[in-house]
């Protein structure tokens, strides 16, 4: 990657401990967390308006089946947030799943936390649908709704994290599997 970080393909960025850019690559867990945040809250946000700035972007077709496809799943996903009735804070959901990720998929696991936690995961994102709280209006400047709608997608990631830990046995960087 260049000092942006930009691959050698224009206009594709890579973050985190994949770009390889201060640390080589030898990292460690809470160390690619780090550069992950930081490449995403710092680095990114500023440099990619370089590109953008100096590149001759096409039009965008708004009229495709697909574009429409995915601008009314978008309005649903906000429309069950915003109609929910629930009796849970977004945040309540949100710890709940960082105490499974910590607890069950961090630098060590082992097979019977991985399949607790994927279990408790998808129980909690049933649960999230059914009873999350989410106050204000979606055409609104709305901060609750931003953060449901990244909570639902970290529990996604989550489950996702914790199915790939399962199906890899070796131990990779610092992380390990407690039964090899």
């Amino acid at each position: 990657v260049d000092y942006n970080l930009m691959s050698t393909i224009p206009g594709l960025y890579v973050l985190g401990e994949a770009n390889f850019s201060d640390h080589g690559a030898n990292r460690l867990g809470a160390s690619a967390l780090m550069q992950g945040l930081a490449d995403g809250y710092f680095v990114i946000p500023v440099t990619i308006g370089d590109y953008l700035a100096g590149t001759k972007l096409g039009k965008v077709a708004t009229d495709a089946p697909e574009f429409r496809q995915a601008e009314e799943d978008v309005r649903a996903r906000l429309g069950k947030l915003l109609a929910g009735k629930g009796k849970r804070t977004v945040d309540s959901f949100h710890r709940e799943l960082g105490r499974i990720m910590w607890d069950k998929c961090g630098m060590a696991r082992n097979e019977q936390g991985l399949k607790e936690a994927i279990a408790e995961i998808r129980q909690i994102r049933e649960e999230f649908w059914k009873d999350v709280r989410v106050t204000g209006k979606a055409n609104e400047f709305n901060q609750e709704l931003e953060k449901a709608c990244r909570v639902a997608d970290f529990l996604e990631l989550g489950e996702l994290m914790c199915m790939d830990a399962l199906n890899r046995n070796e131990s990779c960087g610092g992380h390990f599997r407690e039964e090899y």
